[in-house]
């Protein structure tokens, strides 16, 4: 087994230099491949929603469609923690830019795919077949893309702007959301035998624009300072993720049930808030994504928001508080959404976006990689918040999908599922230290460091 030295314990700031143009290109480079990852599962999530049941699942009841099509959804969830575990092997050894760039061109060649994709009526089982094929690959890529901007943010940043820096990753998330909204938005101008037979396909097709942006970013980044450093000390591990397992497994395992809750959360309301409003409360199809849209731009503003008050209040304090929010959240969603009201549709889904959406997940951003250790920090990052999305954002559409047609299009069994879940991440988030201007040099994890402070 290797031996891993840790790094020296210097006080980042005084002993790293952040050079400001590399911030900013730090910035960009999460903003706008967050904003790509993003484009692409909502999109492809909206679909799911309004249209791919028609296309590749057409022989089944509209309501196991809806079913077949979040299963479907769900596949890219599942890939997810594979390709952390692929891309966490290189983002600890090789550095954060090779893996960005890396799974930028994966997701953005996977979403192009789905836009060529054959439907059921052409080729019939073939179809959903490849549908799923490609939203693995999708998924494969997505698996080390918001850990590895997060991871390279919050090192680049000085001591006091990492929160607020690192938070733009969500902004690119709810930017990302936007223009998918948008997207829509344009794609529903047109007459429905039109959007179903080839208007779809320009949606997935206009991925294309924001992958070259991004790439063309990307490969202006520099490596962090903090990696840079590791590097010159020869603390670089060879194997990243046995050293996670080996160190990090408890700071793995609170990062994952930090995750699953608010995962399960923000994509009930990005993906299955659009099937209910149109399958249960009867919401014009075409105003779901104008709601998106309200939602995500008010979403994205609140996670640099969250992010800047972290770095006065304090990452745990924050944090803890937007989860009692939304511990109480949803039943008063749900008596909104109900009323049919496109105000109070737009208001409650606006107040989801803010705390579930990109708040919560706008101030872990700085929490999470915080919290490990230099040596594999992006791999336990990626390990925790992956392995999470699967029992989270990846079935949440699909279970709350079973939960009504189950109970006979009830939302309060959806609604019991979204408390339980914000519960535990309530629990760990209790437990989870204050990391707030922590030296991101040192070899230790945050829990590791509490314990020998309180020992001491």
């Amino acid at each position: 087994m290797t031996t891993a030295v840790d790094p020296p314990a210097n006080t980042l700031g005084q002993n790293v230099v952040h050079d400001p143009a590399a911030v900013r290109r730090a910035a960009w480079a999460g903003l706008i491949g967050t904003t790509l990852e993003q484009y692409d599962f909502v999109i492809y999530g909206t679909a799911s929603a309004l249209i791919f049941n028609k296309l590749f699942f057409p022989n089944i009841s509209p309501a196991a469609g809806i079913v077949a099509s979040f299963s479907a959804y769900a596949v890219g969830f599942a890939a997810r923690p594979l390709g952390g575990l692929f891309f966490s092997r290189y983002g600890d050894r090789l550095g954060r830019k090779w893996v960005l760039v890396a799974t930028l061109l994966l997701m953005g060649g996977a979403t192009l795919l789905i836009g060529a994709l054959p439907t059921y009526e052409q080729v019939g089982l073939l179809a959903p077949i490849l549908l799923v094929a490609c939203r693995f690959l999708q998924g494969f890529g997505a698996g080390a893309e918001q850990a590895g901007g997060a991871t390279l943010l919050t090192e680049t940043a000085q001591i006091g702007r990492r929160g607020r820096l690192a938070a733009l990753v969500m902004t690119g998330a709810a930017l990302g959301t936007a223009l998918g909204a948008i997207a829509w938005i344009l794609a529903q101008l047109l007459p429905d035998e039109d959007l179903m037979a080839w208007g779809w396909r320009l949606v997935f097709g206009s991925s294309l624009f924001v992958t070259i942006a991004a790439f063309v970013i990307r490969r202006r980044l520099t490596e962090s300072p903090v990696f840079q450093q590791l590097k010159q000390s020869h603390g670089v591990p060879k194997t990243p993720l046995r050293d996670v397992f080996a160190n990090g497994r408890r700071s793995v395992l609170l990062v994952m049930f930090m995750t699953i809750g608010i995962s399960s959360q923000s994509y009930t309301y990005q993906v299955f808030m659009a099937s209910y409003l149109k399958n249960d409360v009867g919401v014009d199809p075409s105003f779901i994504p104008k709601v998106l849209l309200i939602g995500a731009i008010c979403g994205g503003i609140a996670a640099y928001g969250f992010g800047w008050l972290s770095d006065h209040l304090g990452r745990k304090p924050v944090y803890v508080g937007i989860v009692i929010c939304l511990v109480l959240l949803p039943v008063p969603t749900f008596l909104a959404l109900n009323t049919g009201s496109h105000l109070w549709i737009t208001m409650v889904m606006i107040v989801g976006f803010i705390l579930a959406c990109q708040g919560a997940v706008g101030v872990t951003m700085s929490y999470f990689p915080e919290l490990f250790g230099a040596r594999y920090r992006y791999a336990g990052v990626t390990l925790g918040r992956e392995f999470a999305s699967v029992f989270g954002g990846g079935v949440a559409p699909l279970i709350c999908a079973s939960l009504i047609t189950a109970f006979s299009g009830s939302w309060i069994p959806v609604a019991v599922y979204m408390i339980l879940m914000a519960v535990t991440v309530l629990v760990a988030a209790l437990l989870a230290p204050e990391t707030r201007d922590r030296d991101l040099t040192d070899g230790r994890d945050a829990l590791a460091e509490r314990a020998e402070s309180r020992r001491a």
